[in-house]
């Protein structure tokens, strides 16, 4: 408990540097979770980082917590986001893990449709969620949780012939 305290006082009094800190903590536990290398989260923070920026984006764009509010900002995020968010993640694995440019391309058309609709049996939910009840400054803990299990399923799409 006085770990959480901990955290919720540097959180409040430093946003931007401990969220940098749990998204590199996330990618780590991640990492250690999935035992895979070259491991598709190591080296990507900034992917991680620009989704804690995204809900910042999302809460001026559509500020307010009601339901509809959390509505508007899942479906933004399901949307928009998420698509171009997993397209990225999906081509810089390629790119990390030595493919060439052609074989990159080819891996992505094959992937990125079957690794979106299952984004879709997962995160609308848990993003409607997040968006209703979770205080901003606490969006990216939250992702990071679901992510460890997400990014086990990504690593096994990336890494699969």
């Amino acid at each position: 408990m006085a770990l959480w305290r901990a955290y919720q006082r540097a959180l409040t009094a430093h946003p931007w540097k401990v969220q940098v800190l749990t998204a590199a903590a996330g990618g780590e536990t991640r990492s250690a979770g999935t035992q895979d290398w070259p491991d598709p989260d190591h080296g990507l923070p900034g992917l991680w980082l620009c989704v804690g920026g995204w809900y910042k984006v999302l809460d001026r764009l559509i500020p307010g917590t009601t339901r509809v509010d959390a509505l508007k900002k899942m479906l933004l995020d399901q949307g928009g986001f998420a698509p171009c968010f997993l397209g990225c993640f999906l081509s810089l694995v390629g790119t990390l893990n030595g493919l060439s440019a052609q074989d990159n391309w080819a891996k992505l058309q094959q992937d990125y449709p079957d690794a979106l609709i299952t984004n879709y049996y997962l995160w609308p939910a848990v993003q409607l969620a997040n968006f209703y009840l979770v205080p901003l400054h606490y969006r990216l803990a939250v992702v990071q949780c679901v992510a460890v299990i997400w990014n086990s399923y990504l690593s096994w799409k990336a890494h699969r012939l």
